[in-house]
């Protein structure tokens, strides 16, 4: 898990076995798992809320690493509705985002995964995965 600093070009999304964690499935760990796009490995990856991933903001401020537009046009984040935007102003579901940089223990492609975690509601923890890209 590590953080991306140079710029980045999407090529295709992973698919993820699951996309949703609820109160005791996301503490103390997510393990969520995505098959490579280009060998088909199954790779893991374990979410440890309140301490995994890197803020969103820094991917798309000054377009260091993805633009906004290119974070909205792959469907990896949304824009953040006006009551949330403490957040930061692109989001998934609203919620704090973070994301990590993750290889594939097979070939070594590169992923990047985005992910929210917070209360939805009182009581009710999310962890929510928006997705695992493959970038180069």
């Amino acid at each position: 898990m590590y953080s991306i600093s140079e710029k980045i070009n999407i090529t295709e999304k992973a698919s993820v076995e699951k996309n949703s964690f609820i109160n005791d499935e996301a503490l103390p760990s997510a393990i969520i798992t995505f098959s490579c796009g280009h060998c088909r490995h199954k790779n893991t990856v374990e979410i440890v809320p309140y301490e995994s991933g890197f803020p969103i903001f820094q991917v798309y401020n000054e377009n260091k690493v993805l633009s906004r537009e290119e974070l909205l046009k792959h469907g990896i984040v949304n824009k953040t509705s006006q009551r949330m935007l403490h957040f930061g102003e692109l989001t998934v579901n609203d919620q704090p985002t973070l994301y990590f940089g993750t290889d594939c223990t097979s070939c070594h492609s590169k992923y990047i995964c985005v992910f929210s975690f917070g209360e939805k509601q009182p009581g009710l923890m999310i962890l929510n995965i928006s997705g695992v890209w493959k970038y180069e």
